[in-house]
C-alpha cells in the first residue's frame, strides 16, 4: 500500500488493505470458533445481546436491527424458546403480536459466552500498549458505525440482508 504526502493511503488502497485483513481476521476467527466449538449459536448470540440491550421486541424488529432475515430468526427464536432462552408475551399495543424477551437462562447463558469473548481478548491485546487498544476500539467503533449507516442506506431496515448480523456495539454484544 502506498502513501501520498500526508502518510494516508488513497480510498481505493486503503478499502483493498482492510479487505484483506477483514477476510484474514475472519477466517482466523472462524478457525478459532470451529476449534472452539463456539460456532452454533453465534446467530442467537446476536439475537440476545439485541434483546438484552435493547429490551423485548418483536421479531420483525430484531431482524432488522441485526440485518437477518426473518425466517432466519423466526427459526432460531423457535429454537432458542424451546431451551428456555427468551420468552413470548402478547404486545399490549396490538394484541395480535407477541414481544419476545430474554430469559434469565438466556442472560446467564450470553454472560457466560461474552466472559470468555473478553477474557480471550484481553489476553490477546495484553501485550498491546493502552494507546493502540484505544485506537483499535476507536477505529473499529468507527468502522461499525459507518457500516450500519452504510447498511440502513442500501437495505432500508436491513431485513433484506444477513451481511450485518454482527453489527453494532455495546456492552452486550
Amino acid at each position: 500500500m502506498t502513501t501520498g504526502d500526508t502518510g494516508v493511503a488513497s480510498a481505493e488502497e486503503a478499502g483493498a488493505g482492510l479487505g484483506n485483513q477483514i477476510v484474514r481476521f475472519t477466517r482466523l476467527v472462524a478457525a478459532r470458533r470451529s476449534q472452539a466449538k463456539l460456532e452454533q449459536g453465534a446467530g442467537e448470540r446476536v439475537l440476545l445481546a439485541r434483546l438484552l440491550r435493547d429490551g423485548e421486541q418483536r421479531a420483525t424488529d430484531l431482524a432488522a436491527e441485526t440485518f437477518l432475515d426473518l425466517s432466519t430468526v423466526s427459526r432460531q427464536v423457535r429454537s432458542m424458546v424451546e431451551r428456555g432462552l427468551i420468552e413470548r408475551r402478547p404486545d399490549p399495543e396490538d394484541r395480535r403480536g407477541t414481544l419476545l424477551y430474554a430469559t434469565e437462562s438466556g442472560r446467564a447463558v450470553y454472560e457466560k459466552y461474552r466472559q470468555q469473548r473478553d477474557a480471550q481478548l484481553a489476553e490477546l491485546l495484553d501485550p498491546w500498549p493502552p494507546e493502540d487498544r484505544y485506537q483499535l476500539i476507536r477505529l473499529m467503533t468507527r468502522l461499525n458505525d459507518d457500516l450500519v449507516a452504510h447498511q440502513h442506506e442500501r437495505h432500508g431496515d436491513g431485513t433484506q440482508s444477513e451481511a450485518g448480523a454482527q453489527q453494532g456495539a455495546s456492552k452486550h454484544e
